[in-house]
């Protein structure tokens, strides 16, 4: 099998001056996790949704000033484009995502023009459909970031960030699993601050003037969203003894790129990396 028996087409692109809005409005209708950069009829970059999420947090002047739907896509891109020529097979793939530490690259055809796109998702779906004895705790599933349901975003970001990890299962109390907060969450969650910063919630609480006095209501703005707020519930999972390919078919079926590996509690992630790694030795 080649590439171009799996990768997608047509290939969604963005000229480098549009904004983030833009793409994430792309993202969102077409149901995809990244954008080509498209300037003069040639590839020179990629956004991703997490490239987007993790411009949430950020502090420099440039985000402060103006809302982050207003910043050009050049800003948020990697220029260092990785591409791959249609006949090449998915372990060269595998290989350039693992090296690269990449989940997705456009096919370019011999005159450099993009043609299609390739991500972890067509690698999951190849993997899913073949037939292997693998079972998920062979392929050295990921220890799991947990937060807990009441971590606000700007917590969980940071705990993102210095653990490198894309992806955290939320808790509730007695360390019971309850959802998941992907890049997508963060990526798609509204942006109601005119300033570009953290997206908040209005509560509505009740008192009383006394005792046997009648309730009245007020309305406290400015609260910080928490995980339960926007995470995806109820959390998908998988055992540790189910077949690999099986769980690589959740995971194209539910379209998610992380599977929390339930035993005695939250025992880890199986990811898309777990599965190109595994390709790489096929």
């Amino acid at each position: 099998m080649k590439i171009k028996d799996i990768m997608s087409a047509p290939v969604y692109v963005v000229s480098p001056d549009e904004t983030v809005a833009r793409a994430r409005n792309l993202m969102l209708r077409h149901k995809i996790g990244r954008l080509v950069i498209i300037e003069n009829n040639k590839p020179i970059g990629i956004v991703t949704k997490k490239d987007i999420s993790r411009r949430l947090n950020q502090a420099e002047p440039q985000w402060r000033r103006r809302p982050i739907d207003d910043i050009p896509i050049r800003k948020v891109m990697t220029e260092s484009l990785v591409t791959i020529f249609p006949d090449a097979t998915p372990r060269q793939l595998a290989e350039l995502m693992s090296e690269n530490n990449i989940g997705g690259l456009p096919v370019v055809n011999n005159k450099d023009e993009v043609i299609g796109i390739v991500t972890k998702w067509d690698l999951i779906k190849y993997f899913s459909e073949l037939a292997l004895p693998l079972t998920v705790k062979d392929l050295k599933i990921n220890p799991a970031l947990t937060v807990h349901r009441h971590h606000t975003i700007s917590h969980i970001l940071y705990e993102l960030d210095i653990n490198s990890a894309d992806r955290a299962v939320v808790l509730e109390d007695k360390d019971m699993p309850v959802g998941i907060i992907t890049s997508s969450n963060l990526t798609f969650t509204e942006m109601k601050s005119k300033t570009g910063g953290l997206p908040h919630k209005e509560i509505k609480m009740t008192r009383k003037e006394s005792a046997a006095g009648k309730k009245q209501y007020r309305y406290i703005s400015e609260v910080p969203l928490v995980a339960e707020d926007i995470m995806s519930s109820p959390l998908i999972s998988i055992k540790s003894d189910e077949l690999a390919t099986y769980a690589a078919g959740i995971m194209v079926k539910e379209r998610i790129n992380g599977l929390p590996v339930i035993g005695n509690g939250v025992m880890g992630i199986l990811t898309g990396e777990n599965i190109v790694k595994s390709i790489m030795t096929m």
